[in-house]
Formats: C-alpha cells, structure tokens, sequence
C-alpha cells in the first residue's frame, strides 16, 4: 500500500504554519496595555456592570446555534472534516459568548484567560474549514494544531505576561486565511472567506476605536460592544454556505436518481 500523496499547496500550508510558529516562540516580549480593561461602557444598566459589553455577545449564541443547525441539516451532504470542523466553529462561538460575558462582567485577567480560550477554539474552527480548501487532511491538521497552539498562547501571556505569541494567533490567522481564500478547490465549502476577513477586520477597528464610539455616540454604544456584533456576523458567511453546500449537494445527488 503506497504513502498517501502529499500535495505541493499542503506543503506550502506547512511551510506557512511553521514559520508562523517560529515566529510565535521567538518575537519579541510585547506586554498587555495596562489600561486594556478600562473599557468606555462603565455604566450599570438593567442590573448588569457593562451591560452591552456583556448582552451584545448574545449575536455569538444566535451564530453558533445557527451554524450547529445548519451542521445538522446537511450532515448527510457534508465530509466528515467539514462535519468536525464546522461543530467546532460553532462550538466556539458558544464558548466565546459564554467566557466573553464572564468576563466583561469583571474584567480582569483571570477572566481574559477564559475569554481568549474561548476565542480561540472559534478560531480553530474556522483556519480548518478555510484549510479544506486545500485538503480535508489539511483542514483537520491545521484545526487540531489551532485547537493546541491558541490556547498554549493564551496560557503563555497569563504566565509570562507576554502578549506577542497570541498576537501572532490572530493577526498570523488572518494572514493564512486571507492566502487559503485564494485557493481554488471544487469540493470545498463556497464561503465568502474574504467576507469574513473584511467583517473581522472591522471588527477589531471598533475594538480599537472603544472610546472614540462612544463619546460619538453620546455614550449610547461603544466601540467594543459593536465589535461582538460585527465578529459575530464575520461567521455568517460559513453558515450560508453551510446551508447552500448540503442543499446543492443533495440536489446534485437527486439530479441522476430522477434521469434513471
């Protein structure tokens, strides 16, 4: 029985990856700002500290949920990597609306541990279902690796203090996903991948834009409560082609059954 095949664009997602660890494990120290927890949003409102920090995770429930439906509605017509890797994202989601709201109720560190955790199982999702791209084999490698390397992250700043290996989880992320939109497969799921980039893109321009949001909104909203909503919506388009890909595959399946 021979070797399975290695194809030149997984050694080229390989090669991306390692480098993207090297440079995780030996940039330089880049402490947190000392003032990251002193958000705009410091008002008590319906009974809740932070109020729309904390409900506007709610969009992360709605998301996840409908990204597990949507898993359930074609998992006859989804590979078995697409399977996994979209009940992750979902997973993820859940997760992220659970340790995101834990922790704006009382931001502090040890909160921030569970929230990035959280994070980062959303993103291991996502980088695989972008792999699939490339292979199924490569979509589940790079999840399980995502899977173990962002939290390994997380837990690196909350011991060291150091922020840069974490950084390099999310901004080395996009610039993997921003190269897997480029790749052409036919088989894969038909995410607007760009799409997702652009919304979390913007998303974390309000996340840096907190305070600036705020005094211009009068203190109705702030930057980083818009920016729940505006991630959230970035996983939109997996969902959508969650339900086109079982839909057309199922009709493609049907399409010779009713020719015979």
């Amino acid at each position: 029985m021979q070797p399975p095949t290695v194809l030149p664009r997984e050694l080229r997602l390989l090669a991306a990856t390692l480098v993207l660890l090297a440079i995780a494990v030996s940039g330089p120290f880049v402490p947190q700002m000392r003032d990251y927890h002193a958000f705009a949003d410091q008002q008590l409102r319906w009974g809740l500290p932070h109020a729309l920090d904390v409900l506007s995770n709610l969009p992360f429930v709605a998301v996840g949920l409908a990204c597990l439906a949507a898993v359930q509605r074609g998992a006859r017509h989804l590979s078995p990597a697409e399977r996994v890797l979209a009940t992750l994202t979902a997973a993820g989601l859940l997760l992220t609306a659970a340790g995101s709201a834990w922790y704006h109720l009382w931001p502090d560190d040890a909160r921030l541990v569970a929230d990035r955790g959280s994070m980062a199982v959303a993103f291991a999702g996502v980088l695989g279902l972008a792999a699939c791209r490339v292979s199924s084999r490569a979509g589940l490698a790079l999840g399980a690796l995502m899977l173990v390397a962002a939290p390994l992250s997380v837990l690196a700043w909350a011991s060291t203090g150091n922020l840069w290996p974490w950084t390099v989880a999310q901004g080395g992320g996009m610039l993997v996903l921003l190269a897997l939109a480029a790749t052409r497969r036919e088989a894969a799921l038909p995410v607007r991948w760009d799409a997702v980039v652009g919304l979390y893109g913007a998303a974390k321009l309000l996340e840096m834009a907190d305070h600036l949001v705020w005094s211009v909104t009068g203190g109705l909203v702030s930057g980083h409560s818009l920016k729940h909503v505006v991630a959230a919506a970035a996983l939109l388009p997996v969902v959508a082609a969650l339900l086109r890909v079982a839909g057309g595959r199922q009709n493609a399946r049907e399409l010779p059954a009713r020719a015979a």
